[in-house]
């Protein structure tokens, strides 16, 4: 078997767009041909793939699973290019296969990307890839995130639900209590149903990032002192409107959106006391679909204009 030098991995990846050990792979395939090495990486779809990456995905599915034993949550976003995709039996399959593998992979991505896929000889993020071939379309295994508890409940809720446990946004939230499972789980997944409504940052005020809320601090003093009133009264200002903030950020300090009255903090209070035991908010995590991606502004007047401008 030819020797694989570093020059003819790097020249294949300049050629085929395909990942670094892809092409060392492919090379020791072709015995070093650098073309029949091209055609291999081709017909796994690989350099199909690496074609398409570049391709803004801000579109697909979120998804979650949770355990059977109810003790354990996780999420899963899994990008495309087009809506279309989401409809794609096979695309939901796939994203609701890796959520249950996600209740494995602790949150890690690359951990989950490397798992055995269950009905597929290959990982997750080969069979992606082999997707991607043929879809048609950049996919991109984005994120993930588990919750677990050691008792109590994990418990989801799927906004603009595609499929089961699929949709454009997914919450789970863990309740860390000794109380009926079933009540817990249902209160559970109504402050899930909040979260995705009111998308707080923070289980308490203690958890927000402290660099966060003074920024928050300085804003508001800045405000404040535009008004022209001395210190004293400033600093009571900020102080008012920093609970305002809170109120805004932080789950504890939110008006259920359920019930539109009680704060989340007296919701659990009342909880605990109708279970006998204490019920608390282990932690939540909130996906929403492409949050956070620089989608592409499409201009179709544009497009048609330069077709035409072609032709």
């Amino acid at each position: 078997m030819a020797q694989i030098t570093a020059a003819q991995v790097k020249e294949l990846r300049e050629k085929s767009g395909a990942g670094m050990m892809d092409c060392k792979k492919a090379l020791g395939e072709a015995d070093g041909d650098m073309e029949v090495a091209v055609d291999w990486l081709r017909t796994k779809g690989l350099a199909a793939a690496a074609k398409k990456a570049g391709r803004v995905a801000a579109d697909g599915l979120v998804g979650l699973a949770t355990s059977s034993d109810g003790l354990n949550g996780a999420v899963i976003e899994i990008n495309a290019e087009t809506d279309f995709v989401a409809r794609n039996e096979t695309f939901q399959g796939f994203v609701s296969d890796c959520a249950g593998l996600a209740l494995q992979a602790n949150g890690d991505l690359a951990n989950l990307a490397g798992m055995a896929y269950p009905v597929a000889d290959g990982t997750v993020q080969e069979v992606l890839t082999n997707h991607v071939a043929t879809i048609g379309e950049n996919l991109q295994l984005r994120r993930t995130a588990s919750l677990s508890v050691t008792s109590g409940v994990v418990a989801g809720y799927i906004h603009s639900a595609i499929a089961p446990g699929l949709g454009k946004i997914a919450v789970i939230v863990a309740l860390q209590s000794d109380g009926d499972a079933g009540k817990l789980g249902e209160l559970a997944r109504q402050l899930a149903m909040h979260v995705a409504a009111t998308k707080p940052e923070a289980v308490s005020t203690a958890d927000l990032d402290p660099e966060l809320v003074e920024r928050e601090r300085t804003v508001l003093a800045e405000q404040a002192r535009e008004s022209g009133k001395p210190e004293n009264i400033i600093e009571k200002m900020v102080e008012g409107r920093l609970r305002k903030y809170y109120e805004e950020v932080v789950l504890a300090e939110q008006v259920f959106v359920i019930d539109g009255e009680n704060r989340i903090s007296q919701v659990l209070e009342q909880a605990s006391k109708d279970l006998g035991t204490p019920v608390t908010v282990a932690g939540f995590v909130r996906y929403g679909l492409g949050e956070g991606i620089d989608k592409k502004e499409e201009d179709f007047a544009a497009e048609v204009a330069a077709v035409a401008g072609a032709s």
